[in-house]
């Protein structure tokens, strides 16, 4: 029976996936094989050395100790696109929210009185301040075609805005799912210049911290509106200070409130709702439920944030799952290994992605403890495990 481990509050409908037969699932198991985890700090604690996966019920990685669980051979997976749609709803809000001046409007009336008579008087002469504009023919600059970026700008375009995107990393499957509408611009740069609002989703890294700097803001467009619900740090705070002092950054309207910039009538900031729906925590918890019961009981890894996409059909007698670090001649050592143990290779999968490689190896005979111990004996091995048929 596989234990996993629960460290915040997860969907039911996820839950329910795991069969009461092959798993034991509670918040207070201390030799659990997996962690179900959603926004808990996984820094802050020590993770046992039973667990052999940890899936986190969103997209973003940063509350787990992802560089420790690579060097002990452990997959991390999430949940890319499952909130793509909640994420992409409040962003198309966010716009409409800075163009027609929603946010002061709504303030406005909440400071109205009942029993003012001269109420229906002050809303006619008052609402010529919160005159806004129109979407449709403005210029989106969506920086980063994943999941969220690709339904982002082809709902941009189904209002009637011209868009440009820009990923140098774009994968395939997110170029069949863009518009062909969406113009792709050739920089970063070029994108910024042209673009009357901006929208960034893009993971934070040391490529995409302070992606919009000093450098960004010069070529921007006077009164440009930035849409951040991806990560705090992807707008320079300095350069976002001194863009909505001076007015060229129209609006900034962000998931992340920021203590230096409450009160500032040109910013817009939501408590992260991103993914704060029904809807998508359900999509999360089953993607990543699912992801975790084909690792645990069947050796393949699907979208994992430090692990190679391996996946391979179960065939002989049991299947041995190796993480080892991305070296020369480690597929060499495995073979004579089993070979001197007496092990024929049914069939074996391979892949490897940056330091990390994975191995799936199906065998015809059973796998003695001995030949476990040799594995992991071979320099550069950094998990073993069997898993019988």
């Amino acid at each position: 029976m596989f234990k996993v481990q629960t460290l915040n509050n997860i969907s039911r409908n996820g839950l329910d996936r795991l069969p009461v037969s092959l798993y034991r699932v509670a918040n207070d198991i201390a030799d659990a094989d997996a962690v179900l985890v959603r926004s808990a700090d996984m820094h802050k604690s020590a993770i046992p050395p039973s667990v052999k996966a940890v899936a986190r019920a969103g997209a973003g990685v940063n509350n787990i100790p992802v560089a420790e669980l690579s060097a002990r051979g452990v997959p991390v997976f999430n949940a890319p696109g499952a909130n793509a749609n909640a994420v992409k709803e409040l962003v198309v809000a966010g716009m409409l929210l800075a163009a027609r001046n929603l946010a002061d409007a709504l303030n406005f009336v909440h400071q109205l009185k009942a029993g003012d008579a001269d109420l229906h008087h002050r809303v006619e002469a008052e609402k010529k301040r919160f005159v806004g504009s129109e979407l449709s023919g403005k210029v989106l600059g969506v920086v980063g075609l994943g999941a969220i970026g690709v339904r982002v700008a082809n709902a941009a375009y189904a209002l009637g805005m011209r868009v440009l995107g820009f990923d140098p990393h774009m994968t395939v499957e997110g170029a069949w799912q863009l518009s062909s509408e969406v113009v792709k611009a050739g920089s970063l740069g070029e994108l910024i210049a042209a673009s009357d609002y901006i929208t960034f989703h893009v993971p934070l890294n040391d490529r995409t911290l302070g992606i919009f700097g000093a450098q960004a803001l010069a070529s921007a467009r006077q009164g440009v509106v930035l849409l951040n619900f991806a990560r705090e740090g992807i707008v320079d705070p300095a350069t976002l200070r001194e863009g909505l002092a001076s007015g060229r950054i129209g609006r900034y309207v962000s998931d992340f409130p920021d203590a230096d910039l409450l009160g500032n009538p040109r910013v817009i900031a939501l408590p992260h709702l991103g993914a704060s729906t029904g809807e998508a925590e359900e999509n999360c918890a089953v993607m990543v439920v699912d992801q975790l019961r084909d690792f645990l009981e069947h050796g393949n890894v699907r979208h994992s944030v430090n692990f190679p996409e391996t996946r391979m059909a179960r065939t002989g007698i049991a299947r041995i799952c190796i993480a080892n670090q991305n070296r020369p001649n480690m597929i060499g050592q495995l073979s004579h290994v089993l070979g001197q143990a007496g092990v024929n290779i049914a069939q074996m999968h391979n892949a490897s992605r940056s330091d990390l490689a994975y191995s799936l190896i199906d065998v015809d005979t059973p796998v003695p403890d001995s030949l476990i111990a040799a594995i992991a004996a071979i320099d550069g091995i950094l998990s073993v495990r069997v898993i019988p048929s």
